[in-house]
């Protein structure tokens, strides 16, 4: 893991959980899209990361390609812990 961990590039993980978000917001729930989202954000992670190095190369495509699939796993965490969980809101709505 800690090898990986020098790949991340916090600027790409950020843009790639706003785009994320924005396609998960105004999609419907049953949407079949939202499977190629990690997908997505990969080649976007990678496109993103080549414009910020000024070049390609197989250590660019990686860490891009890391960075965006890095910010799906972010934007689960993000729902998880941050935003109000089903079990709370399955708690308040039984009393």
């Amino acid at each position: 893991m800690e090898f990986l961990q020098s790949y991340f590039n916090l600027l790409i993980v950020g843009i790639c959980v706003v785009i994320g978000y924005v396609w998960t917001t105004l999609t419907v729930e049953d949407d079949k899209s939202r499977r190629f989202i990690p997908l997505v954000m990969a080649v976007i992670g990678m496109i993103l990361a080549c414009i910020d190095a000024r070049g390609v190369s197989l250590e660019i495509i990686l860490s891009g390609s890391v960075s965006g699939l890095a910010s799906t796993g972010c934007y689960e965490a993000f729902k998880q812990l941050i935003l109000k969980p089903k079990w709370i809101e399955e708690k308040s709505e039984e009393r």
